[in-house]
């Protein structure tokens, strides 16, 4: 089911422009949004949480204008902004209590059982009570991800989700919101390539306002097909290969470095061609060294 359209939006800031003719289409599911910093994702996600207006173009959600019908959107939305404030003189279940009644989850009963659950799945329970001031920077994530989920949105947005969760808390969360796409869409915005890897069947990938790809994550790994290469060289020319070439990686081995490339060409002597990642299309995509 076709859940989000979005047809040449534009934004501009003055003079600079944000977004550059974006056009997406996105279904019932999890959808992973790519990019490097400042490539226009979370200006994006703010147009699409009702937040920012925008110049050109048309976004239509679940059948509604957002232009025209933001109200509506705003009632089917979960939103977890890349920067997330909270008022820390509350406590984690009293924060969550708030943010519930604000969204009209009205009865106590109701209040009750959606907050210990999403406590629950982000492991704050034990924490519940503390106050949000004494929480550390992961946890005051996992609490943004909890808000988010209250009042069971069918249109999910998660700027940044992971940044700052250790291994555990990732691979919770990613167990979390897999469980939670089967009847809605959620857009997952990020720069951390693993959190795509993982979870999404379809990604898009954004480079200073505008989209590069939209498709499988297999098909981004295609991306990089025949300009990805191997190279073993000496530690003394670690220098050279780094000023030269677009490095995915490297390892050291024996004496020698070896390298993960993104190159058109052969880099180097006794380089050898490997099999492309979805790390390796999305490095090649920003970096316009594809062929496929």
């Amino acid at each position: 089911m076709l859940t989000l359209k979005i047809e040449g939006l534009q934004k501009n800031y003055r003079k600079f422009q944000a977004l550059k003719n974006i056009n997406l289409q996105m279904e019932t599911g999890l959808f992973g949004l790519l990019g490097p910093n400042g490539a226009g994702k979370s200006t994006l996600m703010k147009i699409l949480s009702t937040i920012l207006p925008f110049q050109d173009g048309k976004v239509s959600i679940y059948g509604f204008d957002l232009e025209k019908e933001g109200d509506q959107v705003r009632q089917l939305l979960g939103y977890l902004p890349q920067h997330f404030h909270v008022p820390t003189q509350l406590t984690g279940r009293e924060f969550l209590h708030y943010v519930a009644s604000m969204k009209g989850v009205t009865t106590q009963q109701e209040r009750n059982e959606q907050v210990e659950m999403l406590l629950e799945e982000v492991n704050l329970a034990q924490q519940a009570n503390k106050k949000i001031k004494g929480y550390s920077g992961g946890m005051k994530r996992r609490l943004g991800i909890a808000q988010a989920l209250i009042g069971n949105p069918r249109f999910i947005i998660l700027d940044e989700p992971t940044a700052g969760l250790d291994p555990s808390e990732r691979i919770r969360f990613r167990n979390l919101i897999e469980k939670l796409s089967k009847d809605r869409l959620i857009i997952l915005s990020t720069h951390i390539i693993s959190d795509i890897e993982f979870s999404c069947e379809q990604t898009a990938v954004m480079h200073h306002g505008e989209v590069l790809f939209q498709g499988s994550t297999e098909a981004l790994a295609k991306k990089a097909i025949n300009v990805v290469w191997e190279v073993s060289v000496p530690y003394s020319e670690f220098d050279q290969i780094e000023k030269e070439y677009v490095i995915i990686s490297s390892r050291k081995e024996r004496d020698n470095v070896v390298f993960r490339i993104i190159s058109n060409a052969s880099p180097y002597q006794g380089a050898l061609p490997v099999q492309p990642t979805i790390e390796d299309g999305y490095m090649a995509l920003i970096n316009g060294v594809t062929t496929a």
